[in-house]
Protein backbone atom coordinates (compact mmCIF):
# COMPACT_ATOMS: atom_id res chain seq x y z
CA UNK A 1 0.00 0.00 0.00
CA UNK A 2 1.29 3.46 -0.86
CA UNK A 3 -0.03 6.82 0.09
CA UNK A 4 -0.28 10.45 -0.71
CA UNK A 5 -1.06 12.38 2.42
CA UNK A 6 -3.77 15.04 2.22
CA UNK A 7 -3.67 17.97 4.57
CA UNK A 8 -6.67 19.19 6.47
CA UNK A 9 -7.53 22.57 7.92
CA UNK A 10 -5.60 21.90 11.11
CA UNK A 11 -1.85 22.36 10.82
CA UNK A 12 -1.08 19.11 12.56
CA UNK A 13 -2.84 17.30 9.73
CA UNK A 14 -3.60 14.25 11.89
CA UNK A 15 -7.22 14.70 12.96
CA UNK A 16 -9.10 14.23 9.66
CA UNK A 17 -12.42 12.40 9.89
CA UNK A 18 -14.60 10.86 7.18
CA UNK A 19 -18.08 12.35 7.16
CA UNK A 20 -21.39 11.01 5.82
CA UNK A 21 -21.73 14.17 3.74
CA UNK A 22 -18.42 13.54 1.99
CA UNK A 23 -19.40 9.92 1.30
CA UNK A 24 -22.65 11.00 -0.35
CA UNK A 25 -20.85 13.63 -2.42
CA UNK A 26 -18.27 11.05 -3.52
CA UNK A 27 -21.03 8.71 -4.73
CA UNK A 28 -22.73 11.57 -6.59
CA UNK A 29 -19.53 12.09 -8.61
CA UNK A 30 -19.68 8.66 -10.26
CA UNK A 31 -19.50 8.89 -14.05
CA UNK A 32 -18.91 12.65 -14.26
CA UNK A 33 -15.67 13.57 -16.08
CA UNK A 34 -13.54 16.10 -14.22
CA UNK A 35 -11.06 18.39 -15.93
CA UNK A 36 -7.54 17.63 -14.72
CA UNK A 37 -5.79 20.65 -13.31
CA UNK A 38 -2.41 20.19 -14.92
CA UNK A 39 -1.02 19.77 -18.40
CA UNK A 40 0.39 16.25 -18.75
CA UNK A 41 4.14 15.83 -18.28
CA UNK A 42 4.37 14.71 -21.92
CA UNK A 43 1.78 16.50 -24.03
CA UNK A 44 2.88 14.44 -27.02
CA UNK A 45 4.56 11.03 -26.79
CA UNK A 46 8.08 11.25 -28.17
CA UNK A 47 10.95 8.80 -28.54
CA UNK A 48 12.93 10.42 -25.72
CA UNK A 49 10.03 10.62 -23.26
CA UNK A 50 9.13 6.98 -23.93
CA UNK A 51 12.74 5.98 -23.29
CA UNK A 52 12.94 8.16 -20.16
CA UNK A 53 9.83 6.50 -18.76
CA UNK A 54 11.26 3.01 -19.32
CA UNK A 55 14.53 4.20 -17.73
CA UNK A 56 12.63 5.36 -14.63
CA UNK A 57 11.10 1.89 -14.34
CA UNK A 58 14.50 0.22 -14.62
CA UNK A 59 13.47 -1.48 -17.88
CA UNK A 60 16.19 -1.65 -20.57
CA UNK A 61 14.04 -3.46 -23.17
CA UNK A 62 15.19 -2.08 -26.58
CA UNK A 63 11.58 -2.14 -27.81
CA UNK A 64 10.98 0.85 -25.52
CA UNK A 65 14.29 2.63 -26.20
CA UNK A 66 15.46 2.08 -29.77
CA UNK A 67 13.34 3.14 -32.80
CA UNK A 68 15.66 1.17 -35.14
CA UNK A 69 15.15 -2.00 -33.11
CA UNK A 70 11.40 -1.36 -33.02
CA UNK A 71 11.27 -1.26 -36.82
CA UNK A 72 12.41 -4.88 -36.89
CA UNK A 73 9.39 -6.02 -34.83
CA UNK A 74 5.72 -6.49 -35.68
CA UNK A 75 5.09 -3.00 -34.28
CA UNK A 76 7.27 -1.34 -36.96
CA UNK A 77 8.68 1.15 -34.48
CA UNK A 78 9.50 2.00 -30.88
CA UNK A 79 6.45 1.63 -28.64
CA UNK A 80 5.81 2.82 -25.08
CA UNK A 81 5.97 0.62 -21.98
CA UNK A 82 2.50 -0.52 -20.84
CA UNK A 83 2.01 2.03 -18.02
CA UNK A 84 3.37 5.01 -20.00
CA UNK A 85 -0.13 6.57 -20.36
CA UNK A 86 0.17 7.91 -16.77
CA UNK A 87 2.56 10.54 -18.13
CA UNK A 88 0.48 11.73 -21.08
CA UNK A 89 -3.13 12.35 -22.15
CA UNK A 90 -4.58 15.70 -23.21
CA UNK A 91 -7.72 16.39 -21.19
CA UNK A 92 -10.30 18.42 -23.14
CA UNK A 93 -12.97 18.22 -20.42
CA UNK A 94 -14.32 21.76 -19.81
CA UNK A 95 -14.19 23.21 -16.32
CA UNK A 96 -17.46 23.21 -14.36
CA UNK A 97 -19.37 26.42 -15.00
CA UNK A 98 -22.23 26.03 -12.47
CA UNK A 99 -21.72 26.54 -8.74
CA UNK A 100 -23.68 23.42 -7.79
CA UNK A 101 -21.29 21.18 -9.76
CA UNK A 102 -18.26 23.02 -8.35
CA UNK A 103 -19.53 22.52 -4.82
CA UNK A 104 -20.09 18.81 -5.43
CA UNK A 105 -16.37 18.33 -6.20
CA UNK A 106 -14.89 20.68 -3.62
CA UNK A 107 -12.66 19.41 -0.78
CA UNK A 108 -13.61 15.78 -0.12
CA UNK A 109 -12.15 13.91 2.87
CA UNK A 110 -9.93 16.74 4.09
CA UNK A 111 -7.33 15.81 6.66
CA UNK A 112 -7.38 12.10 5.84
CA UNK A 113 -4.60 9.96 4.44
CA UNK A 114 -5.16 8.91 0.83
CA UNK A 115 -3.64 5.47 0.23
CA UNK A 116 -3.09 3.95 -3.20
CA UNK A 117 -4.53 0.43 -2.91
CA UNK A 118 -4.58 -1.03 -6.40
CA UNK A 119 -4.99 -0.60 -10.13
CA UNK A 120 -6.45 -2.44 -13.08
CA UNK A 121 -4.97 -1.65 -16.47
CA UNK A 122 -6.55 -2.75 -19.76
CA UNK A 123 -4.72 -2.23 -23.07
CA UNK A 124 -6.11 -2.06 -26.62
CA UNK A 125 -3.35 -0.63 -28.83
CA UNK A 126 0.27 0.53 -28.59
CA UNK A 127 1.45 4.12 -28.16
CA UNK A 128 3.91 5.48 -30.73
CA UNK A 129 6.07 8.59 -30.73
CA UNK A 130 4.36 11.52 -32.43
CA UNK A 131 0.78 10.27 -31.95
CA UNK A 132 -1.24 12.36 -29.45
CA UNK A 133 -3.25 10.71 -26.69
CA UNK A 134 -6.43 12.24 -25.23
CA UNK A 135 -7.94 11.36 -21.88
CA UNK A 136 -10.68 11.85 -19.34
CA UNK A 137 -11.00 10.93 -15.66
CA UNK A 138 -14.13 10.10 -13.69
CA UNK A 139 -15.15 8.24 -10.55
CA UNK A 140 -16.02 4.64 -11.35
CA UNK A 141 -16.95 3.32 -7.89
CA UNK A 142 -17.18 4.30 -4.18
CA UNK A 143 -17.18 1.81 -1.28
CA UNK A 144 -17.28 2.43 2.49
CA UNK A 145 -15.21 0.11 4.69
CA UNK A 146 -13.68 -0.26 8.14
CA UNK A 147 -9.92 0.26 7.87
CA UNK A 148 -7.74 -2.46 9.41
CA UNK A 149 -4.71 -0.18 8.96
CA UNK A 150 -5.95 3.00 10.64
CA UNK A 151 -8.58 1.51 12.94
CA UNK A 152 -11.18 4.01 11.69
CA UNK A 153 -13.66 4.27 8.85
CA UNK A 154 -12.35 4.31 5.29
CA UNK A 155 -13.68 4.99 1.82
CA UNK A 156 -12.38 3.25 -1.30
CA UNK A 157 -12.67 5.39 -4.43
CA UNK A 158 -11.91 3.99 -7.89
CA UNK A 159 -11.16 6.44 -10.67
CA UNK A 160 -11.17 5.51 -14.34
CA UNK A 161 -8.58 7.10 -16.61
CA UNK A 162 -9.62 6.57 -20.23
CA UNK A 163 -6.95 7.10 -22.90
CA UNK A 164 -7.89 7.38 -26.58
CA UNK A 165 -6.19 8.25 -29.86
CA UNK A 166 -7.07 11.23 -32.08
CA UNK A 167 -9.91 9.23 -33.66
CA UNK A 168 -11.41 8.43 -30.26
CA UNK A 169 -10.38 4.76 -30.31
CA UNK A 170 -9.54 3.52 -26.81
CA UNK A 171 -5.84 2.94 -26.21
CA UNK A 172 -6.03 1.92 -22.54
CA UNK A 173 -8.01 2.27 -19.33
CA UNK A 174 -6.54 2.62 -15.87
CA UNK A 175 -8.93 1.95 -12.97
CA UNK A 176 -7.04 3.24 -9.96
CA UNK A 177 -8.23 2.70 -6.39
CA UNK A 178 -7.46 4.77 -3.29
CA UNK A 179 -8.37 4.30 0.36
CA UNK A 180 -9.25 7.48 2.28
CA UNK A 181 -8.47 6.55 5.89
CA UNK A 182 -8.84 8.45 9.16
CA UNK A 183 -5.16 9.05 9.86
CA UNK A 184 -5.55 9.51 13.60
CA UNK A 185 -6.03 5.78 13.96
CA UNK A 186 -2.79 4.71 12.26
CA UNK A 187 -0.57 5.00 15.34
CA UNK A 188 -3.23 3.47 17.57
CA UNK A 189 -3.51 0.44 15.33
CA UNK A 190 0.23 -0.12 15.75
CA UNK A 191 0.38 -2.55 12.83
CA UNK A 192 3.78 -1.22 11.68
CA UNK A 193 5.37 -0.83 15.11
CA UNK A 194 7.84 -3.69 14.71
CA UNK A 195 8.86 -3.02 11.10
CA UNK A 196 12.39 -1.65 10.67
CA UNK A 197 14.27 -0.48 7.60
CA UNK A 198 16.43 -3.21 6.11
CA UNK A 199 20.20 -3.11 6.79
CA UNK A 200 22.10 -4.94 4.06
CA UNK A 201 25.26 -7.03 4.34
CA UNK A 202 27.70 -7.37 1.41
CA UNK A 203 26.75 -11.05 1.10
CA UNK A 204 23.05 -10.21 0.85
CA UNK A 205 23.71 -7.56 -1.78
CA UNK A 206 25.64 -10.11 -3.83
CA UNK A 207 22.43 -12.15 -4.01
CA UNK A 208 20.54 -9.09 -5.25
CA UNK A 209 23.15 -8.45 -7.95
CA UNK A 210 22.96 -12.11 -8.99
CA UNK A 211 19.18 -11.81 -9.38
CA UNK A 212 19.66 -8.83 -11.72
CA UNK A 213 22.19 -10.81 -13.74
CA UNK A 214 19.71 -13.70 -14.04
CA UNK A 215 16.96 -11.58 -15.68
CA UNK A 216 15.66 -13.12 -18.93
CA UNK A 217 14.01 -11.14 -21.74
CA UNK A 218 12.23 -13.11 -24.50
CA UNK A 219 12.66 -10.23 -26.96
CA UNK A 220 12.70 -11.12 -30.65
CA UNK A 221 12.49 -14.87 -29.96
CA UNK A 222 8.72 -15.57 -30.02
CA UNK A 223 7.16 -17.14 -26.95
CA UNK A 224 4.76 -19.44 -28.79
CA UNK A 225 1.34 -20.20 -27.32
CA UNK A 226 1.81 -23.88 -28.06
CA UNK A 227 4.84 -24.12 -25.75
CA UNK A 228 3.17 -22.70 -22.64
CA UNK A 229 1.79 -25.00 -19.94
CA UNK A 230 -0.30 -24.30 -16.84
CA UNK A 231 2.00 -24.07 -13.84
CA UNK A 232 4.91 -22.59 -15.81
CA UNK A 233 6.92 -20.01 -13.87
CA UNK A 234 7.90 -16.69 -15.44
CA UNK A 235 11.60 -15.69 -15.09
CA UNK A 236 11.69 -13.32 -12.11
CA UNK A 237 12.58 -9.62 -12.25
CA UNK A 238 14.47 -7.99 -9.36
CA UNK A 239 13.78 -4.41 -8.19
CA UNK A 240 15.63 -2.54 -5.44
CA UNK A 241 16.95 -1.94 -2.88
CA UNK A 242 14.70 1.09 -3.22
CA UNK A 243 16.38 4.46 -2.72
CA UNK A 244 15.95 8.16 -3.40
CA UNK A 245 17.50 7.88 -6.88
CA UNK A 246 14.78 5.38 -7.81
CA UNK A 247 12.11 7.86 -6.74
CA UNK A 248 13.83 10.70 -8.66
CA UNK A 249 14.19 8.54 -11.76
CA UNK A 250 10.51 7.63 -11.70
CA UNK A 251 9.64 11.34 -11.58
CA UNK A 252 11.98 11.99 -14.52
CA UNK A 253 9.81 9.82 -16.72
CA UNK A 254 6.43 10.20 -15.01
CA UNK A 255 6.45 13.85 -14.00
CA UNK A 256 4.67 14.71 -10.76
CA UNK A 257 1.66 12.50 -11.33
CA UNK A 258 -0.90 15.28 -11.61
CA UNK A 259 -0.14 16.77 -8.19
CA UNK A 260 0.63 20.15 -9.74
CA UNK A 261 3.83 20.77 -7.80
CA UNK A 262 7.26 21.83 -9.01
CA UNK A 263 10.47 23.69 -8.16
CA UNK A 264 11.09 27.32 -7.18
CA UNK A 265 8.58 29.67 -8.84
CA UNK A 266 6.39 26.71 -9.74
CA UNK A 267 6.36 25.81 -6.04
CA UNK A 268 5.38 29.40 -5.21
CA UNK A 269 2.49 29.19 -7.65
CA UNK A 270 1.42 25.80 -6.26
CA UNK A 271 1.45 27.15 -2.69
CA UNK A 272 -0.86 29.96 -3.76
CA UNK A 273 -3.18 27.58 -5.59
CA UNK A 274 -3.37 24.81 -2.96
CA UNK A 275 -1.86 25.94 0.36
CA UNK A 276 -3.24 22.87 2.17
CA UNK A 277 -0.86 20.67 0.16
CA UNK A 278 2.08 22.28 1.94
CA UNK A 279 3.05 22.05 5.60
CA UNK A 280 6.05 23.55 7.40
CA UNK A 281 8.81 21.11 8.28
CA UNK A 282 10.88 21.30 11.50
CA UNK A 283 12.75 24.28 10.05
CA UNK A 284 9.59 26.16 9.11
CA UNK A 285 10.06 25.53 5.39
CA UNK A 286 6.86 24.72 3.47
CA UNK A 287 7.13 21.18 2.15
CA UNK A 288 4.67 19.12 0.11
CA UNK A 289 2.77 16.47 2.02
CA UNK A 290 3.86 14.15 -0.80
CA UNK A 291 7.36 14.13 0.72
CA UNK A 292 6.44 10.86 2.45
CA UNK A 293 8.00 9.23 -0.61
CA UNK A 294 11.47 10.60 0.21
CA UNK A 295 11.30 11.96 3.79
CA UNK A 296 11.53 9.10 6.28
CA UNK A 297 11.30 11.43 9.29
CA UNK A 298 7.87 12.65 8.17
CA UNK A 299 6.74 9.08 7.51
CA UNK A 300 7.81 8.09 11.02
CA UNK A 301 5.78 10.95 12.52
CA UNK A 302 2.74 9.25 11.04
CA UNK A 303 3.64 5.83 12.41
CA UNK A 304 5.24 4.52 9.18
CA UNK A 305 8.80 3.14 9.50
CA UNK A 306 10.37 4.85 6.47
CA UNK A 307 9.68 6.65 3.21
CA UNK A 308 8.25 4.41 0.49
CA UNK A 309 7.50 4.12 -3.21
CA UNK A 310 4.51 4.97 -5.39
CA UNK A 311 1.97 2.31 -6.28
CA UNK A 312 2.48 3.13 -9.95
CA UNK A 313 6.12 2.09 -9.60
CA UNK A 314 5.18 -1.44 -8.62
CA UNK A 315 2.55 -1.60 -11.37
CA UNK A 316 5.28 -0.69 -13.87
CA UNK A 317 7.61 -3.30 -12.33
CA UNK A 318 5.04 -6.08 -12.72
CA UNK A 319 4.39 -5.03 -16.32
CA UNK A 320 8.18 -5.28 -16.86
CA UNK A 321 7.97 -8.91 -15.71
CA UNK A 322 5.18 -9.54 -18.21
CA UNK A 323 6.73 -7.83 -21.25
CA UNK A 324 9.98 -9.73 -20.64
CA UNK A 325 8.05 -13.01 -20.84
CA UNK A 326 5.63 -12.35 -23.72
CA UNK A 327 8.39 -11.06 -25.99
CA UNK A 328 8.12 -8.57 -28.82
CA UNK A 329 5.22 -10.45 -30.44
CA UNK A 330 2.97 -10.79 -27.37
CA UNK A 331 0.39 -8.44 -25.86
CA UNK A 332 -0.83 -7.77 -22.32
CA UNK A 333 -4.65 -7.68 -22.32
CA UNK A 334 -5.04 -6.51 -18.72
CA UNK A 335 -3.36 -6.48 -15.32
CA UNK A 336 -5.28 -6.25 -12.04
CA UNK A 337 -3.16 -5.53 -8.95
CA UNK A 338 -3.84 -5.07 -5.26
CA UNK A 339 -1.27 -3.39 -3.03
CA UNK A 340 -1.28 -4.93 0.46
CA UNK A 341 1.74 -3.31 2.08
CA UNK A 342 4.39 -0.63 1.90
CA UNK A 343 7.60 -0.80 -0.13
CA UNK A 344 10.05 1.10 2.09
CA UNK A 345 13.36 2.63 1.15
CA UNK A 346 15.91 -0.17 1.50
CA UNK A 347 13.46 -2.87 0.38
CA UNK A 348 13.89 -5.15 -2.60
CA UNK A 349 10.98 -6.65 -4.48
CA UNK A 350 11.17 -9.77 -6.61
CA UNK A 351 8.49 -9.75 -9.31
CA UNK A 352 7.24 -13.24 -10.11
CA UNK A 353 4.50 -14.92 -12.14
CA UNK A 354 2.93 -18.31 -12.73
CA UNK A 355 0.56 -19.46 -15.48
CA UNK A 356 -2.71 -20.50 -13.86
CA UNK A 357 -5.07 -20.83 -16.84
CA UNK A 358 -4.80 -21.38 -20.57
CA UNK A 359 -7.71 -21.24 -22.97
CA UNK A 360 -8.51 -23.82 -25.63
CA UNK A 361 -7.24 -21.65 -28.50
CA UNK A 362 -4.51 -19.00 -28.99
CA UNK A 363 -7.21 -16.35 -29.37
CA UNK A 364 -8.08 -16.77 -25.68
CA UNK A 365 -5.85 -15.00 -23.12
CA UNK A 366 -3.44 -16.86 -20.87
CA UNK A 367 -3.99 -15.95 -17.20
CA UNK A 368 -0.97 -15.36 -14.99
CA UNK A 369 -0.84 -14.99 -11.22
CA UNK A 370 1.65 -12.22 -10.42
CA UNK A 371 3.28 -10.90 -7.25
CA UNK A 372 6.01 -8.59 -6.02
CA UNK A 373 7.58 -9.90 -2.80
CA UNK A 374 9.92 -8.04 -0.45
CA UNK A 375 13.06 -9.40 1.23
CA UNK A 376 10.87 -9.91 4.32
CA UNK A 377 8.83 -12.46 2.37
CA UNK A 378 5.81 -10.13 2.21
CA UNK A 379 3.93 -10.14 -1.08
CA UNK A 380 3.04 -6.46 -1.02
CA UNK A 381 1.67 -6.59 -4.55
CA UNK A 382 -0.58 -9.39 -5.80
CA UNK A 383 -2.90 -9.90 -8.70
CA UNK A 384 -3.48 -11.42 -12.09
CA UNK A 385 -2.74 -10.55 -15.68
CA UNK A 386 -4.01 -11.87 -18.98
CA UNK A 387 -1.80 -11.99 -22.05
CA UNK A 388 -1.95 -13.04 -25.70
CA UNK A 389 0.89 -14.93 -27.39
CA UNK A 390 1.61 -15.65 -31.05
CA UNK A 391 0.74 -19.08 -32.40
CA UNK A 392 2.76 -21.41 -34.63
CA UNK A 393 -0.49 -22.60 -36.22
CA UNK A 394 -2.74 -19.52 -36.60
CA UNK A 395 -0.21 -16.71 -36.50
CA UNK A 396 0.08 -13.28 -34.89
CA UNK A 397 -1.77 -11.86 -31.92
CA UNK A 398 -4.99 -9.96 -32.65
CA UNK A 399 -5.30 -6.93 -30.38
CA UNK A 400 -8.34 -6.80 -28.04
CA UNK A 401 -11.42 -4.87 -29.12
CA UNK A 402 -13.04 -2.45 -26.61
CA UNK A 403 -16.78 -2.83 -26.05
CA UNK A 404 -19.34 -0.48 -27.59
CA UNK A 405 -19.84 1.61 -24.43
CA UNK A 406 -16.13 2.32 -24.13
CA UNK A 407 -15.86 3.17 -27.83
CA UNK A 408 -18.79 5.55 -27.47
CA UNK A 409 -17.21 7.24 -24.47
CA UNK A 410 -13.92 7.55 -26.37
CA UNK A 411 -15.72 9.26 -29.23
CA UNK A 412 -17.11 11.80 -26.78
CA UNK A 413 -13.66 12.48 -25.36
CA UNK A 414 -12.31 13.72 -28.70
CA UNK A 415 -15.61 15.37 -29.71
CA UNK A 416 -15.12 17.86 -26.89
CA UNK A 417 -12.46 19.54 -29.02
CA UNK A 418 -15.04 21.58 -30.90
CA UNK A 419 -17.45 21.57 -33.82
CA UNK A 420 -21.23 21.06 -33.78
CA UNK A 421 -20.99 17.70 -32.02
CA UNK A 422 -18.88 19.25 -29.27
CA UNK A 423 -21.35 22.11 -28.88
CA UNK A 424 -24.25 19.67 -28.52
CA UNK A 425 -22.36 17.55 -26.00
CA UNK A 426 -21.62 20.63 -23.87
CA UNK A 427 -25.21 21.79 -24.08
CA UNK A 428 -26.41 18.39 -22.87
CA UNK A 429 -23.89 18.25 -20.03
CA UNK A 430 -21.85 15.48 -21.67
CA UNK A 431 -18.70 17.54 -22.22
Amino acid sequence: MTTTEKSGTEKSGTTGKITDEDIERAKAQIGIPVKQRDIPWNTLPQADSISHFAFGCGDDNPLFHDPEYGRTTRWHGQIAPPTYPITTGLDQTPAFADEERKKLFRGLFRGTGKYYSGVKWTWYQPIYAGNPIYSEVYTLDVQVKQSSFSGGRSVKETYRHLYVDAAGRPVATRDESYINAERSGSKKAGKLRDVERKRWTPEELEEVEAAYEAEVRQGADPNWWEGVEVGAELPAVMKGPLGVVDIISMHMGWGWGGYGIGPLKYAHQARKRMPAFYEPDEYGMPEVVQRLHWDSARAQELGIPAAYDYGQMRAAWVSHLLTNWIGDDGWIVDMDLTLRGFNYHGDTHLCTGRVIEKGATPREPITIEVAATSQRGEATTQGTARVLLPSQTIGAVILPEPDEDLRARGAQVVSRLGGKVGETLRRNGLA
